[in-house]
């Protein structure tokens, strides 16, 4: 669907990592899970060479490999290997934290924060491979750091020291814990039970956070600056007047706007993402605008830039290029009147675009087009590339290629490849799974796109479909949150389909209607043209995702099976997070339309999956974190009970599993599930007979259920 601005040249590395692979090999969701992820591009200050980080999980040690490389622009020579990055962190979501680096101004070295044996440093690495070492040396872990001009200075940040958290954690396990807004009432455990920060700590919420992030103990602790002499490791505190500057953020700048413009040029709310020109000062933003009416977001971008902080004058791009686009990411292009900005095509399945804006002359330009992922790498990042004057580096991948690094040309768009770390498995599935994105439009005339892994064709007539749905961005190992492995299904059979969810309405039953109506709509028109069986579909989801499949269970006759790994709206789960108060409630009424219990008894039992255990007909498999199960047992248990589900709970995990022998456990279950109750089939191994004999006593009830209900009316459809 995309050509590439300029051909592509493949470096001599790379094409002797591709002549390696000759025959294509299983692609098992072993292999999926450790895929090479690239992250933390940034290039020298003479631009010629990138510093970026490789990330890939270890299943047999249940951790994450990183390390940092240097490689050359140019691309004539593999990237080099330059130093061990540490423990990989996570937010406490599940997600992983890209890599930062910063370049010592003469290029000789590259500074970075690494978790290294329980401690958070900064260390610096020397360029040529020569060694890394830390440069800091605190009690407490570093929060925050900047190299000084000359580089000769590290600035630094820390909070409460390693020892104080713990024994603040100690005097809580001694004392008992004191409930009240911030705890994390209905997890697994209060006291070291969130795998954070290379161990496990105790969490909290953030005081009249509507979120549900977590913190460690003691976070409050205000941020103390040092700086260390970087050639004699002398240390000394900071007083404020010597702290970095801090650039200006989206809340610092809407009361100004507001207060010099009055907000008539940005037309709607305060500006919510910005980039400041280091060279200038200028500041490039992003404002959402147009009509918003039942949306959580409005649906256009204005792309301007401020001269400066306090500036009464905004300048915005309007050329056709950068005008009712999705724009998602701005950057500078150092020593330019240049931005450059990302736009994230959801009518083209969330491939990205990259352009140049000049702000003095509103000229803008395609650098270069993706079918996928076209940005600074990462799984679910919006960041931008590594950029300078004549080129910038990014991570590329789509739906059934896995990440590789190219060089693009700024000025010509030429694009190399320099790094290609999963080469072998992209050819491999370009083999076996090749993946496209289908278009289709519901009987609302509601457009949806998604990217279709057809199955390889191991029996006649049509294959079974899985269905996922919320986002699906870049490569696609599983889904958001990684659980279930499209290309190992199609490999078994099984067509998968991930759907990119439509724009988010404030009203939970026309949201989860519209997510269904793109299930029903899509097995349709898949079912017309003998691609797939609409008598064997499956769907899976975690978070927004678990919703709406759960929906779907619900209110239709479409599934066959399911498997989610979140809860959905529940008693529990009101009863859990009403300790947050008004922080928790003001969302509730606005994204659910929920009071209290008492308050919108009806609103309650539309909503709530335990008011409708009697329409529940597939089998539904639960693999939960230990943080969020507790907030399901209130439909889970019953369903239990009655054999109609089966739950399995991950200890220590968040939002989203981050353990490497969780995740594989959480894929190869997955494929066991829809092999079961779409293909009818057993893996023999022996180590999962209770798994099956568990299943096959479901499918007895199931079987009862259905034919009970061939002698009633078929559900409606919505």
């Amino acid at each position: 669907m995309f050509a590439f601005v300029k051909t592509i040249v493949i470096s001599a590395g790379v094409l002797l990592v591709f002549a390696g692979s000759v025959h294509a090999e299983t692609i098992s969701p072993r292999r999926l899970l450790e895929v090479a992820d690239l992250t933390g591009l940034v290039i020298s200050p003479d631009g010629s060479s990138v510093a970026f980080r490789l990330e890939r999980a270890s299943v047999v040690r249940n951790t994450y490999d990183t390390f940092w490389y240097v490689q050359a622009m140019d691309g004539k020579a593999p990237p080099r290997r330059i130093a061990d990055g540490g423990v990989l962190l996570h937010d406490t979501a599940g997600g992983s934290v890209p890599g930062h680096a910063v370049w010592s101004p003469d290029g000789h070295w590259i500074y970075y924060r690494a978790l290294v044996d329980g401690q958070m440093a900064v260390w610096r690495a020397a360029v040529d491979g020569s060694g890394a070492q830390p440069v800091t040396h605190d009690p407490a872990n570093i929060r925050d750091f900047a190299l000084s001009t000359e580089g000769k200075t590290l600035k630094y940040s820390i909070g409460a020291t390693r020892d104080a958290v713990i024994a603040a954690e100690q005097a809580e396990y001694d004392q008992g814990v004191h409930i009240d807004d911030t705890v994390p009432v209905g997890q697994g455990g209060l006291f070291r039970s969130g795998n954070f920060d290379g161990r496990l700590e105790t969490q909290r919420f953030r005081s009249g956070s509507p979120s549900f992030d977590r913190v460690q103990l003691l976070t409050g602790v205000p941020d103390q600056w040092k700086a260390v002499d970087v050639g004699t490791g002398k240390t000394r505190n900071l007083p404020s007047s010597e702290r970095p500057p801090q650039p200006p953020t989206t809340s610092d700048l809407s009361d100004e706007i507001r207060k010099a413009i009055g907000m008539r040029t940005l037309e709607s709310s305060p500006p919510w993402k910005l980039e400041v020109d280091p060279d200038t000062g200028r500041i490039a933003l992003l404002t959402r605008t147009g009509e918003g009416k039942g949306l959580m977001r409005k649906p256009d971008v204005q792309l301007a830039m401020l001269p400066k902080a306090g500036s009464s004058r905004i300048i915005k791009c309007q050329a056709e290029l950068c005008t009712g686009k999705a724009v998602s990411s701005i950057q500078w292009r150092p020593r330019s009147d240049e931005v450059l900005f990302t736009v994230t095509d959801e009518h083209e399945g969330q491939a990205q675009s990259i352009y140049r804006w000049n702000v003095r002359t509103g000229a803008v330009h395609l650098v270069a087009q993706s079918a996928g992922m076209l940005n600074g790498g990462g799984r679910y990042q919006s960041g931008g590339c590594g950029v300078s004057f004549e080129a910038m580096v990014c991570v590329v991948a789509k739906a059934d290629r896995p990440p590789r690094l190219e060089r693009i040309d700024l000025a010509t768009s030429e694009r190399q490849v320099l790094f290609d770390p999963n080469a072998g498995l992209a050819l491999d599935m370009a083999k076996t799974t090749p993946a496209h994105l289908i278009r289709w439009t519901d009987a609302k005339g509601q457009e949806f796109t998604g990217q279709f892994f057809p199955a390889r064709r191991t029996a006649d007539g049509p294959s079974p479909l899985f269905v996922d749905y919320y986002v699906c961005r870049g490569f696609l190992r599983g889904g958001v949150g990684d659980e279930w492995p499209f290309a190992s299904m199609a490999e078994d059979g099984i067509s998968a389909l991930c759907i990119n969810s439509a724009p988010y309405r404030l009203d939970a039953i026309e949201r989860y209607g519209i997510g269904l109506s793109a299930v029903q709509s899509v097995i349709d028109l898949l079912a017309s043209k003998g691609e797939i069986d609409r008598t064997r579909v499956g769907m899976g989801g975690l978070s927004f995702g678990t919703e709406v499949t759960l929906w779907t269970v619900m209110k239709s006759d479409l599934l066959a099976a399911a498997s989610v790994t979140s809860p959905m709206m529940s008693r529990n789960w009101y009863l859990f997070a009403s300790m947050k108060g008004d922080a928790f409630l003001k969302p509730l009424k606005e994204f659910w339309q929920l009071g209290a219990l008492d308050e919108t008894p009806e609103r309650w039992r539309v909503l709530s999956l335990a008011a409708h255990l009697d329409t529940i007909k597939a089998p539904i498999l639960m693999q939960m974190p230990e943080q969020e199960y507790v907030m399901a047992l209130d439909y889970a248990i019953p369903l239990i009970r009655e054999h109609r589900a089966d739950l399995y709970v991950f200890p220590n995990e968040p939002h989203q599993k981050f353990q490497p022998k969780h995740k594989l456990a959480a894929y190869e279950r997955n494929l066991d599930w829809f092999r079961f109750w779409l293909q009818g089939y057993e893996d023999p191994d022996s180590v999962k007979r209770a798994q099956y004999a568990h299943w096959r006593e479901m499918k007895k009830v199931l079987s009862v259920q259905q034919a009970h209900a061939a002698m009633r009316p078929s559900r409606q459809r919505q």
